[in-house]
Order: structure tokens, then sequence, then C-alpha cells
């Protein structure tokens, strides 16, 4: 799953739009700020959504890594 702050996290990393993300994911852009608003969607848009940041290489943190202060986070990886 994604959280409304980690999508927000990854657009920002990429320098992408609303609508950059939601054609990435083949999702609306509606449904993409109702999941930044923090809205409910279906688990597969999510899972579109995060395949999509990780394709463009995104690597996401789980809420429970210790190393980071137990936040959520996104981090791109230097593909070089």
């Amino acid at each position: 799953m994604i959280s409304a702050q980690q999508s927000r996290m990854a657009r920002a990393a990429l320098g992408w739009s609303i609508r950059d993300a939601a054609k990435a994911a083949e999702i609306g852009t509606n449904t993409l700020v109702r999941l930044e608003a923090g809205h409910d969607v279906f688990s597969s848009t999510a899972t579109a959504l995060r395949t999509a940041y990780e394709r463009s290489g995104l690597v996401f943190m789980d809420r429970e890594a210790p190393s980071l202060g137990g936040g959520p986070g996104v981090r791109l990886v230097d593909h070089a």
C-alpha cells in the first residue's frame, strides 16, 4: 500500500505533476487527488500507483523503518 504522504513525496522526488503520476499509473487524476487527500481508494489503484513510482526508480520505506525514525518515506535510487 502507499500512503497519501508517500505519494506526494514520490511525485516531488520525480518532479511529477498529479497528471504525470496518474498517467504513469493508468489511473484517473481525480482518483489520485482523492488518495493524496487521505481518502480511501481501491487497493489495486494504490498498488498501480506504487508500481509506477517504483518503475521510475523509487524505493518505499515502511512506517516501521527504525533507521528513519519510524515514519513513511521514499528514496530515489541512483541507477548509475
